[in-house]
């Protein structure tokens, strides 16, 4: 199974709730492979729930990764207070293979709340491994709000394909 989908499938096996965003997200709209967008990683949005961050951790770990907050390996022992921690700062955990998989655990998305998110997203079948993603219209909004230089540069880019993508949702 692709690193990324067993990551998902053991995620969602642990009762984590994520959602896939960013321009990972954005893929799964695409209608053909040449229409999809290149990225270094892919981001999980999940709610701001300690004991959700910690199943998360967990199900990561299960599956091999490393754990990195910032330029560190996540701190240990990794237990509730340090959930507790990595949620009241909002911070990024990156879980990593080390060979190309790189999937950032975020707890933020520009302009939205988790459970808006959650109650609209859109699930994707890969395999038999089901996917929550954002809706499309909702990644391309943050990526506005958020207003990153490679943000905007993105949007530019793409502007029109992405157009057409949003154009065939229902």
């Amino acid at each position: 199974m692709e690193p990324f989908h067993n990551l998902v499938s053991r995620l969602s096996q642990a009762g984590v709730r994520f959602v896939l965003i960013g321009v990972g997200g954005v893929n799964y709209y695409a209608q053909a492979a040449a229409a999809t967008f290149a990225t270094l990683d892919r981001d999980l949005f999940l709610p701001l729930d300690p004991a959700n961050e910690l199943l998360a951790w967990r199900a990561c770990e299960s599956a091999g990764l490393e754990l990195w907050c910032g330029d560190e390996p996540l701190d240990t022992p990794r237990d509730g207070l340090l959930a507790e921690q990595i949620v009241s700062r909002q911070a990024i955990v990156r879980a990593t293979d080390g060979k190309g998989l790189e999937v950032d655990l975020t707890l933020v998305m520009a302009g939205f709340e988790f459970e808006a998110i959650w109650r609209l997203r859109k699930v994707f079948l890969a395999g038999d491994v089901e996917i929550p993603v954002a809706r499309l219209l909702d990644i391309v909004a943050s990526k506005a709000a958020a207003g990153r230089p490679k943000d905007r540069l993105f949007l530019a880019t793409h502007e029109e394909t992405l157009r057409l993508l949003m154009g065939r949702q229902p």
